[in-house]
């Protein structure tokens, strides 16, 4: 993912060119080729080679995962020749069936040509899906007010852009704020939840004077939205945090997601919040989430993850322990934190089976906003 500032961190640019089709290895390109040479050389040099011809059926099929039709067609014409050139001694009735492997090349061709026209069709749909990420959640800016901001995102669903959870950091009359939330559901059947959500965020960054009421606008959102669906049932979990003017000190209300975790002098613990209940139940507006206020002191970090980085396991089953691993990783600069983590995921071999989102806010208190 890219690291953005963004939607999505570096590793995301390695995602996008998988996702457009990344070219086989160099050695399954040259194969076919060196196939063809080797076995019509060593049968040009002895006769007793010959009987090697079995082996350039293998080439059309080899020449589909590297080819599109046209060089498919044009290793198959070659194979066809050489079985019919006196001097390869490949052309003996009995050694090769040349009927077979023409057949083999002419169905490689028609493969390779279903193949491409398939290939051209997946990219479109996934840049259409890389559209559709982009519009729901744009990348944000290195820097909003005070705090400087990192992004990661990656989707459960392999080959896609787009999953259940979001973020968005945004400035408005009472500070700066952010959401970290993980819809029910994945792909694009949660985009419809995750556009709601981050536009009555946005509205409600300008017009609510407190994170509670935040929280009770985005659980009406979804409760007004589930009623209109049949059998609906839409909830969110989510995590809003507050900066005030000069970032010394923020406001944190859980509605059902992890805790944010503080990094500070080489340390990093797990935020104690008032836990509420999720969005879209109905019940933050009856029973408002607890506000927790937080001090904040010069080069604190805070990272804010989905429950595909917490519930990461190992094969042991055990969860990633991610404060701990924080702290270890705590010399790691706040734009490459989120990529250091994943990293460290994948080093220790533990398992993501959700949406990974991380977010990283640094803020930088005091004096003159850059």
């Amino acid at each position: 993912m890219r690291s953005v500032r963004g939607w999505s961190s570096r590793g995301s640019q390695e995602d996008r060119g998988w996702l457009r089709g990344a070219p086989p290895p160099w050695w399954v390109r040259l194969l076919p080729v060196l196939l063809l040479a080797a076995v019509t050389a060593a049968a040009t040099v002895t006769p007793h080679a010959s009987d090697l011809g079995f082996l350039l059926g293998a080439i059309p099929p080899l020449a589909v995962l590297s080819y599109g039709p046209a060089g498919t067609a044009l290793l198959g014409a070659l194979v066809v020749v050489a079985l019919n050139v006196p001097g390869t001694h490949l052309n003996r009735p009995g050694n090769t069936d040349l009927l077979t492997i023409t057949f083999v090349a002419l169905l490689s061709v028609l493969v390779a040509f279903v193949s491409s026209r398939r290939d051209a069709q997946l990219r479109v749909e996934r840049a259409i899906g890389e559209a559709v990420q982009q519009a729901v959640m744009p990348p944000l800016p290195q820097r909003v007010g005070r705090i400087r901001c990192t992004g990661f995102y990656r989707a459960a669903e392999n080959g896609t852009l787009v999953g259940g959870d979001f973020f968005d950091v945004r400035e408005g009359p009472y500070g700066v704020r952010a959401v970290m939330g993980d819809v029910r559901g994945h792909g694009l059947a949660a985009v419809a939840t995750v556009v709601a959500l981050l536009g009555a965020f946005r509205e409600a960054v300008l017009d609510e004077q407190d994170l509670e009421q935040v929280a009770a606008r985005l659980d009406r959102r979804l409760d007004v939205d589930a009623a209109g669906v049949p059998n609906g049932e839409m909830f969110a979990t989510a995590l809003l945090v507050e900066f005030e003017g000069d970032a010394r000190t923020m406001r944190v209300v859980a509605c059902g997601h992890p805790a944010p975790v503080l990094l500070r002098e080489g340390d990093a613990r797990e935020i104690t919040v008032m836990p509420g209940t999720p969005l879209g139940l109905g019940l933050v507006g009856v029973d408002p989430p607890k506000e927790v206020t937080v001090p904040l002191e010069p080069d604190d970090r805070l990272l804010l993850a989905s429950d595909g980085v917490w519930e990461a396991r190992s094969r042991s089953g055990t969860f990633y322990p991610l404060p701990d691993r924080l702290a270890a990783l705590a010399d790691t600069g706040h734009g490459g934190l989120p990529d250091a983590v994943w990293a460290d995921l994948a080093r220790l071999r533990y398992e993501v089976r959700d949406d990974a989102t991380m977010l990283v806010l640094a803020p930088e208190p005091g004096g003159q906003a850059a």
